[in-house]
């Protein structure tokens, strides 16, 4: 016995990644898990990979779509009697400047990253709360400090920190315990697209201090994961030394930090804008094919 045994864990980005990652794990501790994810192909490859069995139920949705989030946790309450934990992980980014960002792509970013996020929670809450459950809600380490050239970006992860502040304290009083993820760069397909598109993003990391420039493997985030969603932590840092940052958020403020870290946005920020010009988009060519299917 674990205390995933028996448990019902909804993900949503699910198959891929951070999300794909924890629902192996938990599927290993015994969870029964509801994998949401807008791309079918994968979904169903990762539902084979876990054996395609009665513990698993893939359902393709669009986390902008709150009527689809519906169904799928409608289908899921119907396969296991309901949810006892609320993985709300879709996430997706855009490339470029405010001025260079395509308009369309930054409102996706909002549309998935944030409001994705309140259809996830709104259509799951219900059944969490029923089971007295757990909402883990995930942000980032943008919500903390901001990146130059991922204004959507750091706004939609700024915005899911305080939507999970807010829900904490409106479902406390009913047993239900919120937490919210913040995560450095972490080895995800997200971030290698990125990184495969944009070379200056590359030379822009290498230009940060010390652990700002390091990469977590998948791994090490969804290990993390899993101890924080079995606490039902109200925090989980990755790596730890992100949770610092939550504390320093003020004096990184400061306008002389700010004047320090533009020296070098001045130099990578308009070869970015460059590079994010000759691609012709400003999302991932996976993302970008994924909201034109």
């Amino acid at each position: 016995m674990t205390a995933f045994t028996g448990k019902v864990v909804l993900v949503t980005g699910g198959a891929r990644g951070i999300g794909a990652e924890v629902a192996r794990r938990l599927h290993a501790r015994g969870a029964r898990l509801i994998l949401v994810d807008v791309d079918p192909p994968p979904l169903r490859e990762l539902a084979a990979e876990l054996g395609g069995d009665e513990r698993v139920l893939a359902v393709p949705a669009d986390v902008r779509d709150l009527a689809a989030l519906e169904a799928a946790v409608a289908k899921g309450i119907e396969r296991f009697g309901g949810i006892d934990i609320l993985v709300a992980n879709a996430g997706i980014a855009s490339y470029g400047s405010v001025l260079a960002v395509d308009p369309a792509a930054f409102r996706r970013v909002i549309e998935v990253n944030l409001v994705g996020c309140f259809h996830t929670v709104r259509a799951a809450l219900p059944s969490v709360v029923e089971r007295r459950g757990y909402v883990l809600i995930v942000s980032s380490l943008a919500a903390y400090v901001a990146m130059p050239g991922m204004a959507a970006y750091d706004a939609a992860k700024a915005g899911v920190e305080h939507f999970a502040n807010a829900l904490r304290l409106e479902v406390a009083h009913r047993g239900v315990d919120v937490g919210c993820a913040h995560m450095s760069w972490i080895d995800t397909p997200l971030v290698r697209e990125s990184f495969a598109d944009l070379p200056a993003m590359s030379r822009g990391l290498a230009a940060l201090p010390g652990p700002f420039r390091k990469t977590t493997s998948v791994q090490q985030c969804a290990a993390r994961f899993e101890r924080g969603i079995a606490r039902r932590a109200r925090r989980i840092n990755v790596p730890v030394w992100v949770g610092m940052l939550r504390w320093l958020r003020p004096l990184l403020q400061l306008r002389l930090v700010e004047r320090s870290s533009g020296k070098t946005t001045k130099d990578w920020l308009p070869e970015m804008d460059d590079e994010v010009a000759e691609l012709g988009r400003s999302l991932s060519a996976r993302t970008q094919a994924l909201g034109e299917g």
